[in-house]
């Protein structure tokens, strides 16, 4: 039998992208997932698909596993021959309860590995433009706990001697204890004065930070409404994240963006809006599938000297004509002698994987700018191959046509609708908690606009943002009003698009 391991694995404080390379690497080796309740879902999707995914998390109002079931947990999984991976927000060993998990684990004969982690402590502040030490401000810094075990008979945290005795204090999981903290040091000789930032889903799109004294931090939480989870910082360097604030100072911070694009495509275009602050909301409406069988391609195929261009006019086109290409016996060698064609950068950019750099891009990313610069090229006389998606308007193909070509246009993926609709994502749709809505293809907009009645439809309060003109005109038709259309069709041009519209409404 397969001898079991467990991985306290830390997972950061909320950004995805703060996660180690190490954290990751274990994380793939696993049999179970036992995460936590600050763990996002984009760190549980490098886990192995099989793998099975516990939920153990702890939040002040509720918890769906105390501390010895999970313990238990651990060693039963283990005991099983399993790899564990056990996600624990921030740093495991810091105010994180891993020390007893480890515990457990060693009285138990289980093998295990501690995964540092980013804490909190450190990370939150630092997106709120806060250095929890700064030369001529801060020299020292100690980390407390704001809610001890309350099994304990008296406290353990020594508030006469914390109060002064550090320059920068960080309180973790106190927001339910400030006003008896701030009381406790305000007592033992901290001034009332004393610059605190309380900092809610710190490193998210959704963080708030608010500052105030020790004086009257409690009060304007209260106000405000803030709750748990936050991260409190008190002392002088609370001063300087007027001057450092970055985070919360990016164009498309905390703007609620709905991406359309089919699950395979989101994820580049989820990285840009992240870059900008933005907080991406996924809900594909197409999904992207292969040919149950194309004797049309692979006869293309077989008889590929036939042609003398290639033209590639998406990712998907590229990735699934390759496939077939490598299902055939054969690889990039194939296409020797022929001219490859891209209808923009991306396209490019995934021929690259295959070794090939296009002979043709055109200046203009659309059908249209595609033809237009192939004008120059003589192409009267001369074989297309077009591996294209099922539901590919003709754009091209007449284009081409009109040059005199002789195209051969070839469905090499299909494109339908989910059978599903995220029930919540549809509900933000609707109750006004999404702030732009993207569209990157007429398909995208016909199967969103499929899913909601006339009446919601006109109830939409979101912006919308389309890739290109012609997507739009299609927006327009299903009754849409187009706020945002991107000069060069692309991801990133799409993303810079939105971002210049909120610019100018600032």
């Amino acid at each position: 039998m397969k001898k079991g391991k467990v991985y306290l694995i830390g997972a950061g404080p909320g950004d995805p992208g703060l996660i180690t390379l190490k954290a990751l690497e274990c994380l793939a080796r696993a049999d179970v997932v036992i995460y936590d309740h600050l763990v996002s879902s984009s760190i549980l999707a490098y886990a192995p698909p099989q793998a099975e995914k516990i939920y153990a998390g702890k939040s002040a109002k509720m918890h769906f596993a105390e501390q010895d079931g999970i313990n238990k947990l651990l060693v039963e999984k283990a005991r099983q021959g399993k790899i564990v991976g056990r996600l624990k927000g921030g740093d495991p060993f810091v105010l994180g309860r891993g020390g007893e998990e480890a515990e457990a684990l060693r009285e138990n004969g289980i093998t295990f590995e501690i995964v540092p982690g980013i804490t909190s402590a450190v990370a939150v502040p630092a997106y709120a433009g806060i250095p929890v030490t700064h030369r001529g401000l801060s020299s020292s810094v100690a980390v407390i706990t704001g809610h001890e075990d309350p099994s304990k008979k008296s406290s353990s945290i020594r508030w006469d001697k914390l109060a002064t005795a550090t320059d920068t204090l960080v309180i973790l999981m106190g927001r339910q204890n400030l006003p008896q903290i701030t009381a406790k040091l305000i007592e033992h000789g901290r001034k009332p004065e004393t610059p605190v930032a309380v900092i809610k889903d710190g490193t998210l799109p959704t963080q708030v930070t608010l500052t105030g004294t020790l004086e009257d931090i409690s009060l304007k939480v209260k106000k405000m409404g803030l709750e748990a989870p936050a991260v409190i910082v008190i002392g002088e360097v609370v001063k300087l994240r007027d001057k450092l604030r970055w985070f919360d100072n990016l164009p498309l911070f905390g703007k609620r963006i709905l991406v359309t694009r089919a699950s395979r495509q989101a994820g580049s275009f989820e990285r840009l809006l992240v870059q900008r602050g933005a907080w991406p909301v996924l809900l594909p409406v197409i999904e992207i599938k292969p040919l149950a069988s194309n004797v049309r391609l692979d006869t293309a195929i077989k008889r590929i000297g036939h042609y003398n261009w290639i033209a590639f006019t998406s990712v998907n086109g590229v990735e699934f004509f390759f496939d077939r290409l490598r299902d055939l016996g054969l690889d990039s060698r194939a296409l020797t002698g022929l001219k490859i064609s891209a209808i923009g950068p991306a396209t490019g950019k995934a021929l690259h994987k295959f070794g090939i750099r296009a002979d043709y891009l055109p200046k203009t990313y659309t059908g249209r700018g595609f033809v237009c610069g192939l004008q120059k090229q003589g192409v009267g006389g001369q074989r297309f191959l077009l591996p294209r998606a099922d539901i590919a308007d003709a754009e091209i193909t007449r284009g081409l046509k009109k040059l005199g070509a002789q195209v051969d246009e070839i469905a090499v993926y299909r494109t339908t609708r989910p059978g599903y609709s995220p029930s919540e994502t549809k509900e933000m749709l609707l109750r006004g908690n999404i702030d732009v809505i993207t569209f990157t293809s007429s398909s995208t907009v016909t199967n969103l606009v499929s899913r909601l009645s006339s009446s919601q439809i006109a109830r939409l309060s979101a912006k919308i943002a389309c890739i290109g003109p012609k997507t739009a005109g299609t927006a327009v038709k299903t009754g849409l009003k187009v706020d945002i259309i991107a000069k060069e069709q692309t991801m990133s041009g799409l993303a810079e698009a939105i971002e210049n519209y909120f610019r100018k409404e600032a």
